[in-house]
């Protein structure tokens, strides 16, 4: 079984360019990067990997303009128009819906590589996903998809739940109404029962926990966005003060102490969007660049948080996780 060390968030990214780099932007193309919150060490390692795999080096042959919103997902069109300004050779619109949106609005010429949790032909931001047919290509990492299968996993972690609270981002609008129509049709089959929560602030999620244990929920599935990313290590510590089991969509949330986590892997998607900004940057068209679905799920269980919670892993259930955090 492997242990990773936790990760730390990215401060100021901008901030840590090397000088030489900054100086020679006028020389060389520019990537410029939307992201709605701030983003990890590990995912943007793996988006410059990906331009590394594609035969660009930052700082040497291209250079990055990163654009964070700091979860004010307002803020996200002026960003992205910020950079069809410094007109950028192409946008990295990652973390999802919000920044897909943004620059799709902001520029029908500048290419953009998104990855979003939600099909995109659904969204309107392509025609389909093998001939994308505008500027816009990218990777679904299919958040919303899965999200009737980590129902399905708390099920079995938890079998003699009836009820489940579902939390969602209400600023998320497309993702959090994809959400819950995915998980309300999987409940029906299942017999479950759903309540959904609404939180987009850290009171909110306070909030939300309150109104979970007075209505007597038996378990939780926390919806996939930039916040509730944002805010794993809170949703960790809610969870475990309130004996919540609970669900979520990427392996940092049980990294920090959250029960279960069940998604595709955001680094290797991160890599994917930079391998296709690099491809871009060498004259590939994102009309002609089919729109990737993730194949790589992890599905991570933390046993400490598991024996807090008073909760036995079914041994089917360990033999299948890609790692066991003990």
């Amino acid at each position: 079984m492997k242990r990773r060390a936790f990760i730390t968030l990215l401060g100021g990214a901008a901030a840590a360019w090397p000088l030489a780099a900054r100086a020679q932007q006028g020389t060389m193309p520019v990537v410029g990067l939307l992201h709605p919150s701030s983003t990890d060490t590990a995912r943007l390692r793996a988006f410059r990997q990906g331009l590394k795999d594609a035969g660009f080096i930052e700082g040497e042959n291209v250079a990055i303009e990163y654009r964070s919103a700091d979860d004010q997902t307002d803020r996200l069109p002026a960003l992205a128009a910020e950079l069809v300004q410094r007109r950028v050779a192409v946008i990295a619109a990652i973390g999802g819906i919000p920044s897909a949106l943004a620059a799709k609005a902001a520029t029908n010429t500048i290419p953009i590589v998104c990855l979003v949790g939600i099909d995109p032909v659904r969204l309107g931001l392509v025609a389909s996903l093998a001939r994308p047919g505008g500027n816009l290509t990218g990777i679904n990492i299919l958040s919303t998809e899965l999200a009737a299968k980590r129902l399905e996993l708390l099920r079995a972690l938890v079998p003699g739940a009836t009820r489940i609270a579902v939390l969602v981002d209400p600023t998320n609008a497309a993702g959090t109404d994809s959400t819950l129509r995915d998980v309300g049709a999987a409940a029906r089959a299942l017999g479950l029962q759903i309540q959904v929560l609404n939180a987009s602030t850290s009171l909110e999620l306070e909030a939300a926990f309150a109104t979970l244990v007075s209505e007597r929920s038996d378990a939780l599935l926390v919806g996939s966005t930039p916040f509730l990313f944002d805010r794993r290590v809170q949703l960790a510590q809610l969870a475990a003060r309130h004996a919540v089991p609970a669900i979520y969509q990427d392996r940092h949330h049980a990294e920090v102490g959250g029960l279960m986590s069940y998604g595709a892997s955001l680094v290797d998607a991160y890599r994917h969007v930079g391998v296709y900004a690099g491809r871009i940057l060498k004259g590939a068209k994102p009309a002609d660049l089919p729109v990737v679905q993730s194949t790589k799920f992890e599905l991570v269980i933390n046993v400490p948080t598991a024996r807090m919670l008073g909760l036995n892993v079914p041994q089917a259930l360990l033999a299948t996780a890609d790692e066991v955090i003990e």
